[in-house]
């Protein structure tokens, strides 16, 4: 009989948060996701943070401008896996975002294409209940600490 092989072991980190849908909501929800990098050893200021900041703060943005339903609040969830956080933004609004064409001209719409550029890869998905989440990566450049 052959021994089991070893398995590595898997850190995972997640922050989860609901927030009212208001300016203030989104506000508060960027201060806490570069709060929970900096625990998480991605301190203010750096790249990750930087992007991290950038992201929550277009689609908590856009949550509350454009997938608000009334008496409804938005959530962040966070995760930290193998160099790479996964920002995941829900809504109870059914619409999903569509990455608009550019436009220097347009007053506004530039949202998503700042976290196109941004993000390493981004995206839609259904979820349980009404609404929609839309969910964006980034890597660390480094592994988990």
């Amino acid at each position: 009989m052959s021994p089991t092989p070893a398995q590595e072991a898997v850190t995972v980190r997640t922050f989860a948060q609901r927030f009212s849908a208001t300016r203030r909501g989104a506000r508060l929800a960027r201060r806490l996701a570069v709060h929970q990098l900096d625990q998480w050893g991605h301190p203010y200021g750096t790249p990750v943070s930087e992007a991290v900041a950038l992201i929550v703060a277009e689609l908590a943005a856009n949550a509350v401008l454009h997938g608000r339903v009334a008496g409804r609040d938005f959530e962040l969830r966070l995760h930290h896996r193998d160099g790479t956080v996964r920002i995941e933004l829900s809504d109870t609004h059914p619409a999903h975002p569509k990455l608009p064409a550019h436009d220097p001209t347009a007053e506004g719409g530039r949202g998503l294409l700042l976290i196109d550029a941004v993000a390493t890869r981004w995206g839609t998905s259904a979820r349980t209940g009404p609404g929609k989440t839309v969910w964006a990566e980034c890597e660390t450049g480094s592994p988990d600490l």
